[in-house]
């Protein structure tokens, strides 16, 4: 089977979560560009960088599980979108885990909190969401040993 590109996800992804926005109200894809970019400069390969753009679709429902089943991706791809997709009422140490033991997910993961923990962007959000954000990032960090 032939594998999309990576030009074919990221535009698959932009269109999946077209008219989402982030906390700060910013459109959604500059997020996924934001850490697809985050995994490339961690020197992360391809099938990284597809599941940057692809971290968060299953999770935000904007593509379904079905869907990244049959998708044109590779199996490495796929198990990594699967293990950086939390799951309702999944305890963080389970989460951290499956994101540790999935070959090329910490990677993606470690670029995901990066961009989300960027002062830039907390700075336009309010006192309490920035604090309560902080303090889940840096517990995510502390889970998967990393000292960034």
């Amino acid at each position: 089977m032939t594998h999309l590109s990576l030009a074919e996800v990221e535009e698959l992804a932009r269109a999946a979560h077209a008219g989402q926005t982030d906390k700060a109200g910013r459109p959604y894809a500059e997020h996924l560009a934001a850490v697809a970019e985050g995994v490339r400069a961690r020197g992360g390969d391809p099938d990284q960088i597809a599941a940057a753009w692809l971290h968060d679709s299953v999770e935000d429902h904007a593509l379904t599980e079905e869907w990244l089943d049959a998708a044109a991706l590779s199996p490495r791809t796929k198990a990594v979108v699967r293990a950086v997709t939390k799951r309702p009422g999944e305890p963080p140490a389970s989460y951290a885990e499956r994101i540790l033991t999935t070959p090329g997910a910490l990677l993606v993961k470690q670029a995901d909190l990066a961009h989300n923990a960027d002062p830039g962007r907390l700075a336009v959000l309010d006192e309490g969401t920035r604090e309560r954000l902080t303090e889940k990032y840096a517990r995510m960090r502390a889970l998967l040993g990393l000292t960034e």
